[in-house]
């Protein structure tokens, strides 16, 4: 699976995943939207959730946008390419630790392979962080849930079981 990351160049460099990404040789950083090719873009924006479905209609290529959280508005996806937003999942870089949905742009990459049932690819593109097997750890369940999915409908099912355990208005004591 190739991995090509749309880069602004915002964020710390000391702590940018994308560049450590491209210094390892596991992915492409674009710094302009036109050189980024066709894949599958991961949009957090996207109306359907990213599913085995999707592995096809990208042609082997998955494509992130590399950016601060606070710039990460819709406007910055106008990338060509099918957009899936990636389901529940929780973050274990030292930002944003246990936080559902704040990822990296590794950890969105990687935990795409894993839907995408590259579990390895995935284990690649982590290994250069000391937390990456953490990632694998926290979410090993849903990854694996998600990747038996059929469809997009199938996986924000199994998305939905995921956070009605966190409802508090499910009955159930949230501490």
């Amino acid at each position: 699976m190739e991995c090509h990351i749309y880069y602004e160049g915002d964020d710390d460099p000391e702590k940018c995943t994308a560049r450590r990404l491209e210094q390892f040789d596991e992915a492409t950083l674009h710094r302009t939207m036109g050189q980024v090719p066709y894949g599958v873009v991961l949009n957090p924006h996207a109306d359907r959730a990213l599913s085995p479905a999707d592995a096809e209609d990208g042609l082997g290529t998955l494509v992130a946008l590399d950016c601060s959280w606070e710039s990460a508005e819709a406007a910055s996806f106008k990338m060509n390419g099918v957009h899936r937003a990636l389901p529940f999942l929780v973050a274990a870089n030292p930002i944003n630790y246990g936080r559902p949905f704040q990822l990296t742009t590794v950890e969105a990459l990687a935990g795409a392979c894993c839907i995408f049932g590259d579990r390895s690819r995935a284990e690649d593109l982590l290994e250069p962080f000391r937390w990456g097997d953490t990632f694998l750890t926290l979410n090993e369940e849903p990854l694996r849930r998600y990747s038996e999915c059929v469809n997009s409908s199938d996986v924000v099912a199994v998305q939905d079981d995921y956070l009605a355990d966190d409802d508090p208005s499910s009955g159930e004591e949230v501490t």
